[in-house]
C-alpha cells in the first residue's frame, strides 16, 4: 500500500487524487472518452483535423491564460501526438 493510499484511508475525503489536466482531465470523465466519441462522429480524418486545430489553439493562447504556458503547451503536444497516432494507424 502506498503512502497516498494510507493517507486516504486515514483522512478520507481530505486527500484528493492528483489531477492530470493534460491527459485525463476530470471534466472529460465518463463511460466513453470524449475523443473516442468525436472519432465516431467526425471520422478519422475529421478527428485528425480537429486535433491539429486544437493544437494550434492551445499554442496560440498559451501565454494569455496562465502565468506559465507549460500546461497549454503540453495540451498542444497531446493533440499533435494524437494526430500523428491517427495518421500512422492502419486502416
Amino acid at each position: 500500500m502506498t503512502n497516498r493510499e494510507v493517507l486516504k484511508q486515514v483522512f478520507g475525503e481530505y486527500i484528493e487524487d492528483p489531477v492530470d489536466n493534460v491527459n485525463h482531465p476530470k471534466h472529460y470523465e465518463g463511460n466513453i472518452e470524449c475523443i473516442d466519441a468525436m472519432r465516431e462522429v467526425l471520422g478519422k480524418d475529421g478527428l485528425i483535423n480537429f486535433c491539429i486545430g486544437n493544437a494550434f489553439k492551445y499554442t496560440w493562447r498559451c501565454k494569455k491564460k496562465h502565468k506559465s504556458p507549460v500546461e497549454d503547451l503540453k495540451k498542444a503536444d497531446w493533440y499533435i501526438n494524437k494526430a500523428i497516432e491517427l495518421m500512422l494507424e492502419e486502416d
